[in-house]
């Protein structure tokens, strides 16, 4: 058995046993916070992860979830990937164990699908760089926010207002909207008003700024040289756009900025960064998040516990995934008992994620019904809203000799080889399907990251079988991986392909892959290997939408920002 600071047992086998709301009147903060003991205030700033996949009330991965519940007695969640269903029934019957209501969060970027199975998947956000109109980053959030919130979630850890200043940068990439300051603020701004206006909060990560950085913080700490004056003028216009549109959560960057800190620690556990940078002199009021605390970049040298009570110190509000809830209640709770951590600071802390957990409603109403889910949660409206984006996000950046109008004019016969991680075992699946019924005859090969000679012999001979050849690479931003590129040998393959027979190469993610083969004559950038995204090439390489779309970012040396070849007629 398990006891809790509340007196509360726990018994082994967690069962889905509803419990009443907390007594104390939903819109008097300051009288509930009177009732919390210490440890009870604790557990209200740490965010532990949960997947959302299904799980038995019995099993032992729905127990330790309903331990956090019970026993650290948690303040929020942070929702993985799941189906709808699945991610709703979980955190029901959490919300019902819960003294007090949990505060949900996800990662929903570039939509609901990017966590909700079946839920809507835009292009990642760049895309709308790409099309340049805020009203894009708008649908986006709205989009994200209604389904979201139809399965339990309250806060959106989006967007990103970084800007993508560095084309070497790992981690970033297609998740910023683009490398122009003024630009990504108008974005980030009708991004976060499409997510309030559906009743979801707003975070803008990564703070101060993670787009000019070339180490992926989930590996290892990247440290940004340039001082005040160069943020101001370059990564902090967004965070204050968004801070001016009433965006909620500021979520902390795994980050070294010595020149504002004077040492190497990063930004998250600084206080210099939090209280200094982001509440004295940006002013903002509203909760500040770590990123994860499972991340390379710290918990390595601090250890889970430390770690918890650094950030807290430095201006942290919200604990996020923390290696081990346990043993960052246990840290927390001893800095108070202390002395390192005072009661007022934890106190102030506490009262915001109440305050905002009353805002919400979520002292009246925690629980989402399940009935009403498939009227909302992947919706035809907001599937057609995304390939509408898609299509407008397609931007050419080079068609030497007209490779890509030559395939737009005639049907024909094309090889169509697809190369992407081995979590998107389905790329360029639905783009040959599309151009198949569109009239050409499609031979479909996909490689993988561990294709072997083999698998690149077949992949030439399917290219020899075909006048003409269409090469798909969905290369994209993979926390841990600490690269984005194309292998070598894909790269060595385009080139000689591009050199022999008409090719044309599209880029489903990353649009720098140019750079890894500068000879391809025709490159078309796509943003996203979602289905909107593969749909929209399909219809583009059949001439049946326009082609429209312009660079956000350069890709140096030869195409600068806004660059893009224009085709503003489909075919007849």
């Amino acid at each position: 058995m398990l006891g809790c600071a509340g007196g509360r047992t726990v018994g082994r086998t967690a069962q889905p046993v509803p419990r009443p709301a907390s007594p104390v009147p939903a819109a008097s903060v300051d009288s509930l916070l009177a009732t919390l003991t210490v440890r009870q205030r604790v557990g209200q700033v740490v965010v532990p992860w949960l997947s959302g996949s299904y799980t038995a009330f019995d099993d032992s991965l729905f127990q330790v979830a309903a331990r956090w519940v019970d026993s650290l007695e948690v303040g929020g969640l942070i929702i993985s990937v799941g189906s709808p269903l699945d991610i709703a029934a979980k955190l029901n019957a959490l919300q019902r164990r819960s003294r007090l209501p949990l505060l949900v969060s996800a990662d929903l970027e570039w939509g609901a699908g990017m966590r909700v199975v079946g839920a809507t998947a835009f292009p990642q956000i760049m895309a709308v760089g790409a099309t340049g109109d805020p009203r894009d980053a708008y649908t986006i959030g709205a989009a994200a926010a209604v389904e979201g919130r139809a399965v339990g979630i309250h806060v959106n850890f989006a967007p990103d207002a970084d800007v993508n200043n560095n084309p070497a940068n790992p981690i970033i990439n297609v998740r910023s909207f683009g490398e122009d300051p003024r630009t990504v603020s108008r974005l980030v701004t009708e991004y976060v008003h499409g997510l309030h206006d559906h009743g979801m909060l707003a975070t803008l990560k990564h703070f101060p700024g993670h787009g000019d950085t070339q180490i992926d913080s989930h590996i290892g700490l990247p440290l940004i040289p340039s001082g005040y004056a160069r943020l101001d003028s370059i990564e902090l216009v967004p965070f204050r756009a968004g801070i001016a549109a009433g965006a909620d959560v500021v979520m902390s960057a795994h980050i070294a900025f010595p020149a504002l800190t004077g040492s190497d620690e990063p930004g998250t556990l600084s206080a210099a960064v939090l209280t200094g940078l982001l509440r004295d002199s940006l002013r903002f009021p509203g909760l500040v998040v770590t990123d994860a605390l499972t991340m390379g970049a710290i918990v390595a040298k601090y250890g889970a516990g430390e770690t918890t009570v650094r950030a807290f110190l430095a201006g942290s509000d919200l604990l996020l995934m923390p290696a081990d809830p346990d043993s960052a209640v246990a840290a927390m709770t001893t800095a108070v008992a202390t002395g390192r951590i005072t009661p007022q600071r934890l106190e102030q802390s506490v009262r915001r994620v109440l305050e905002i957990k009353r805002r919400l409603g979520l002292f009246q109403s925690r629980t989402v019904p399940l009935d009403s889910m498939m009227l909302v949660v992947g919706a035809r409206r907001f599937q057609d809203q995304a390939d509408d984006v898609a299509v407008r996000a397609l931007t050419l950046v080079r068609d030497v000799g007209g490779r890509l109008h030559a395939v737009r004019a005639h049907r024909s016969r094309l090889a169509l080889i697809a190369y992407a991680d081995e979590n998107n075992g389905g790329v360029g699946q639905t783009m040959a399907q599309l151009l198949r019924q569109g009239g050409d005859t499609v031979e479909y090969f996909r490689l993988w990251p561990m294709s072997g000679t083999l698998s690149y012999d077949s992949a030439r001979a399917v290219i020899a079988r075909a006048p003409g050849t269409v090469f798909a690479a969905n290369v994209r931003p993979l926390s841990g991986r600490g690269t984005i590129a194309l292998p070598d040998s894909l790269a060595a393959l385009i080139s000689a392909t591009d050199s022999t027979r008409p090719t044309v190469v599209v880029s489903l993610g990353s649009p720098y892959l140019l750079n890894q083969a500068p000879g391809a004559k025709a490159y078309l950038v796509a943003w996203s290997g979602v289905r909107a995204s593969e749909r929209a090439v399909a219809l583009a390489l059949l001439g049946r939408v326009p082609i429209t779309g312009h660079l956000p970012i350069r890709i140096p040396p030869a195409y600068p920002l806004g660059w893009g070849v224009v085709i503003p007629d489909a075919q007849p």
